[in-house]
């Protein structure tokens, strides 16, 4: 089982200076790989692989003399992104692979071995580096795969580590009806459980959107290429860093907490990315983050043999009335109560769904009847 480990890392001012060579070394044979790729196919029609591109890094080398400071397996790692983004352009067709930019407020190289972490010191030691101070919080065992050091728009430095322990996932619970919980996700209220519980959406980035629009103001009025503005894009930076870290604190918590109560979740498939295209409700739903919440849910239910259920998108969840059955075709986004006409029943529509996802993903495993 492969589990990564994020760790904070405190390198001296000669180590900044070396991992900046790395990250601005490792971008330039990025944008180099990914012009000789576009250039080959121009000239021949043919894809030039990766493997073709690594034999060439030495030639690069002897015409670029500062590369040869940089841990050459971390340059041949770039080769191999490379072609990574280009076999999911041609598989997702989401996009034709970009040239990476230094501007970009988050830069990252990867060490694929000849690395190694020492808990007792508390350091991390890195090819062409040395050791460098980390604050290793959770201890591991297994196999190191490949490691990749980032540094933020804050400058502060961080290495995920990919590690194999050897362990193969665990078998899944058995569930039934009282241990199963489904799960609507919404704007207003971030998850309503079938149990009735509503869990407020805390709108981190709805919540800033004040200073936010404060900081680019200032960075609007700041000239071109000056290091004023620079420092102003650091800010704004920082401040959507700092709402990326409190969503994804709320995420992991609230998530945490239903894997443990719960054997089995039942969740609805949404098409996030045809919502968003509502510019009325776009930026609540990207400020929501459902797409990252359900894979949180994922993979602590894989760690912790717990079951993911899901249902179709176009099942009628909302408009079905979980007494009776009755469907009310009539239902509108802006109705969040409705009576049913046949049973009477009064029905908040987020509990109802949540309901009814639960009752749809329960039919499916057979547990219930219709």
């Amino acid at each position: 089982m492969m589990k990564a480990f994020k760790f904070r890392l405190y390198p001296t001012t000669t180590q900044s200076v070396q991992l900046n060579q790395h990250i601005g070394s490792c971008r330039f044979v990025y944008n180099w790989a990914l012009d000789q790729k576009i250039k080959t196919y121009e000239q021949t029609g043919k894809s030039i692989s990766r493997f073709d591109l690594n034999k060439k890094i030495p030639v690069l080398k002897s015409s670029n003399k500062w590369l040869g400071k940089v841990n050459s397996q971390s340059l041949q790692g770039m080769t191999k992104q490379v072609e990574s983004a280009f076999t999911r352009f041609f598989r997702e067709k989401n996009g034709f692979p970009k040239f990476k930019s230094k501007k970009n407020p988050i830069q990252s190289f990867p060490i694929p071995q000849h690395y190694s972490v020492d808990f007792e010191n508390n350091t991390v030691k890195l090819p062409k580096i040395g050791e460098i101070k980390a604050v290793l919080h959770r201890k591991f065992d297994g196999e190191l795969k490949t490691a990749t050091v980032s540094r933020s728009c804050k400058g502060n430095y961080y290495i995920s580590i990919l590690v194999e322990d050897g362990k193969e996932f665990p078998a899944k619970h058995p569930f039934i009806e009282s241990t199963t919980i489904g799960i609507d996700v919404g704007i207003k209220d971030f998850a309503i459980l079938s149990t009735g519980e509503k869990i407020s959406n805390p709108k981190y980035l709805k919540n800033s959107l004040k200073r936010l629009k404060v900081l680019q103001k200032r960075v609007s009025r700041k000239q071109k290429g000056s290091k004023n503005r620079a420092k102003a894009k650091k800010s704004v930076s920082v401040l959507h860093e700092k709402i990326s870290n409190q969503r994804n604190d709320f995420q992991h918590k609230l998530s945490f907490k239903l894997i443990s109560e719960n054997q089995a979740i039942a969740l609805e498939t949404l098409n996030v990315k045809g919502m968003v295209k509502n510019h009325r409700l776009s930026q609540a739903i990207s400020d929501s983050a459902w797409s990252s919440f359900v894979t949180k849910l994922e993979y602590k239910a894989a760690w912790f043999e717990k079951t993911i259920l899901r249902i179709g998108q176009f099942e009628p969840s909302s408009k079905l009335c979980n007494v009776c059955g009755y469907h009310n075709s009539d239902l509108t986004l802006k109705d969040r109560e409705w009576t049913c006409p046949d049973c009477k029943t009064k029905h908040d529509r987020d509990i109802n769904a949540a309901i009814n996802i639960k009752k749809f993903a329960l039919i499916d495993q057979n547990l219930i009847g219709l």
